[in-house]
This record gives C-alpha cells, sequence and structure tokens, in this order.
C-alpha cells in the first residue's frame, strides 16, 4: 500500500505542476487555487513528520483519493459546476475524513465515550471552519468568488459546514458502534 500511496502522490503532484503551468496566464487565484494541491496532498506526510504520528496508509490512500476528488474532478473537470451536488458530496466526505484524523488526535487517557466523540465532532468542525475561513481570506485578498456569496449569500458556505458536520456525525456513529462492540 505505501508503494501506492507514493505512485499516487507522484502522479498528483506532476499532474497538478501541469495544471499550474497550463493556467499561469489565468491569474493569482487560479494559480493558488492551484498549488493548494501540493500542500494538501503532502499533508499526511508533513503530520507524520511535525507531529510524529505514523499515519495507516489506508489512511493516506483516502486522503490521497479525496485530494483527487476535490481538486481534479471537482475543479480541473468542473464537476463542481457540472454538478450541483457534487459539492456537497465532496465536503460530506470531509467531514468523514476530517472525524477520522481527529480520533487519531484523542487526548490520552480519556475513556469517555461521549467526550471523544464530542472531540472528533469537533476537531471536523474545526477543520471545516478553517477551510471557509480560507476560502473568504483568498477571496477578500485576490478577488473571485469560491464561497459563491453572490450567487449564493452565505448558503453555500453553510451548507459546507453543515454537510461536513453531517458527514463526521456518521463517521462517529460508526466510531461509537465499533467501541462498543470492541469493549
Amino acid at each position: 500500500m505505501k508503494k501506492v500511496n507514493i505512485i499516487l502522490l507522484i502522479i498528483t503532484l506532476v499532474c497538478s505542476f501541469f495544471t499550474i503551468m497550463g493556467e499561469l496566464d489565468r491569474g493569482i487565484v487560479i494559480v493558488l487555487k492551484d498549488s493548494s494541491i501540493v500542500l494538501t496532498a503532502t499533508l499526511p506526510y508533513i503530520v507524520n513528520k511535525l507531529f510524529k504520528i505514523k499515519l495507516d496508509d489506508g489512511v493516506i490512500f483516502v486522503w490521497l483519493i479525496f485530494i483527487f476528488l476535490a481538486h481534479y474532478i471537482g475543479v480541473t473537470a468542473e464537476f463542481y459546476n457540472k454538478w450541483e451536488g457534487f459539492d456537497k458530496l465532496v465536503h460530506t466526505f470531509s467531514g468523514v475524513l476530517t472525524a477520522y484524523v481527529g480520533m487519531l488526535f484523542l487526548p490520552k487517557g480519556i475513556n469517555k465515550i461521549w467526550f471523544k466523540i464530542l472531540f472528533i465532532i469537533a476537531f471536523s468542525a474545526m477543520c471545516a471552519f478553517a477551510w471557509e475561513t480560507f476560502e473568504f481570506v483568498c477571496n477578500i485578498l485576490f478577488g473571485g468568488d469560491a464561497q459563491r456569496v453572490a450567487e449564493t449569500g452565505v448558503n453555500d458556505t453553510m451548507l459546507d459546514m453543515i454537510v461536513a458536520f453531517i458527514g463526521a456525525s456518521l463517521f462517529s456513529v460508526y466510531y461509537y458502534v465499533k467501541e462498543k462492540i470492541k469493549s
């Protein structure tokens, strides 16, 4: 699985490079958007190094697939524009994924299942908030309308965070059942 992840990472980075080079004339917002994949694709490896957390190869695989879905299918193949529900599907999946990552950061020595679930959901909600804040700041600094404010007001942003919360909640139900079976 480790070799598959390395191959997926290399493919993602090479595709990202060609995407960036092909859109240099479209402005700084497009270049930043396309460049963000470099950080997001390598994030599991950065987490491994900075926090000394050994992420499971399966998690890294799911992460890379998520980045591929969100960036290449969503942005490059323009599924965000072609299929209205695609954005909400990706944000729901991001809620599941960030909840899983939140589970990895659970404080040691805490045995209360409800605290763990609250922590997992809160971690995922924080990630959704951070992403929407990043989009908002980029819109202000560089122009553009990644949050579709002109079209939807705050509806798109709020729905993105709500479906991420739903995804985290679904993961938490899975986590609860898994923990109850284990004990």
